[in-house]
């Protein structure tokens, strides 16, 4: 039988003030704020959780599969010009790409589009498509300025890992992903289950595509809410209980625990109260180490078909894209889950597969969604922070 609400539970935190950091460590004055448990005294039972989702950020693959105009935005020669322009700018000025910013980097019309595409994301379908980046006439380093330029525009950055990678790579660097309690799968060649990441917004440029595969596979998280409310109201009401630990695979500061106990859907605090989505299958899968020690329980079978019925069902409703090299996906990880087929790269000297990737951050007080979570009014909220390691911005997997 699952635990109430407030058994057995942690001792809830208050909302996190932002902290004054060194900017010798953090060039633009912010501290990744990372991985936490929730709020456990805010967390809703399944009977406050509504009956059905409406709204923009309900959505169907049948709404768009035909309709690219509805998501897809090629970038005009104006726009390039004025990205070009913006990053040799900033490249001459010698800031540290951890320090670029909207007011170090001005983009006076791309700005008036993407405040509507932050909105977009935030409140609307959660997802575009850029194409017609030039990233082979750029290369790596003018394409990350321009890239995480627009990013500013949308969010603050935030790390991706315990190393500060504030801007990453997704790339295959021949890690054994069948070992998911220390390898992260964005560093194989495997498929990546639906799943969010621990930011608000998620994007990706492609820079060179795979042989075979790495296609990308999105679908609207409230949709699937919706279908499972109808279909199977038992495996949701699982998701929603305070009974799931996730691994944090080794990447935690001195005194945390290396796993964070949790449920899958939340209620959004106060006002709205949407419904908040927070999923990654290989990291409930991946301790083993701790539960056979007896430290946690192991996943139950009602756990398990409810992880598994969760991945079926993204799949049967998901809108299936292909990154081409120059296109940029942006997605929002608060009511959208995304995956990627498993692929084959090609053989040297041909480039692998290589997406750079930014996880961005919109805090409650910019009009980010109000999370059940001790650090949602900052800045920089979620991520992963490691003590005080500092932002770092490789050009390349590392």
């Amino acid at each position: 039988m699952a635990p109430s609400l407030t058994e057995s539970l942690p001792t809830p935190h208050q909302l996190k003030q932002p902290t004054s950091v060194s900017k010798s460590i953090f060039p633009d004055g912010i501290k990744t704020s990372g991985q936490h448990p929730p709020l456990y005294d805010v967390l809703q039972p399944f009977e406050n959780f509504p009956k059905e989702i409406t709204g923009p950020t309900v959505w169907k693959k049948e709404d768009y599969i035909n309709n690219p105009e509805r998501w897809v935005h090629h970038f005009s020669s104006e726009e390039i010009a004025e990205m070009s322009e913006a990053a040799d700018n900033f490249l001459a000025a010698g800031t540290p790409l951890t320090g670029i910013t909207k007011e170090n980097y001005p983009l006076p019309a791309l700005s008036r589009l993407f405040e509507s595409i932050r909105q977009e994301l935030l409140n609307g379908k959660g997802f575009i498509l850029f194409k017609g980046f030039p990233v082979e006439e750029w290369g790596n380093h003018k394409s990350a300025v321009a890239y995480m330029g627009l990013g500013t525009y949308l969010g603050y950055f935030v790390s991706q890992n315990g190393r500060g990678h504030v801007l990453g790579h997704v790339k295959d660097l021949g890690e054994d992903a069948r070992q998911i309690d220390k390898v992260r799968i964005y560093r194989t060649n495997a498929r990546q289950f639906f799943h969010a990441d621990d930011s608000d917004i998620v994007g990706l440029l492609c820079i060179a595509r795979a042989l075979e595969g790495g296609e990308s596979d999105i679908v609207s998280s409230h949709h699937v809410y919706n279908t499972l409310m109808q279909e199977r109201p038992d495996v949701l009401k699982t998701l929603t209980e305070p009974i799931w630990y996730f691994d944090r695979k080794g990447e935690v500061s001195k005194g945390e625990e290396p796993y964070i106990k949790t449920s899958v859907l939340y209620l959004e605090n106060g006002g709205d109260e949407r419904v908040y989505s927070k999923w990654d299958p290989y990291y409930i899968r991946s301790l083993t180490r701790f539960s056979s020690a007896g430290l946690i329980p192991p996943l139950s079978p009602a756990q398990l078909e409810a992880a598994d019925v969760l991945e079926a069902t993204c799949y049967r409703l998901a809108l299936h894209m292909i990154l081409e090299v120059g296109d940029i996906q942006f997605l929002s990880n608060e009511h959208v889950l995304h995956a990627r087929t498993e692929y084959k790269d090609h053989a040297p000297p041909l480039p692998r597969r290589h997406l750079m990737r930014l996880w961005l951050a919109t805090p409650e007080s910019e009009g980010g969604w109000k999370l059940p979570f001790g650090d949602s009014g900052e800045r920089k909220r979620g991520g992963i922070q490691v003590d005080d390691t500092p932002p770092v911005c490789p050009l390349d997997a590392e």
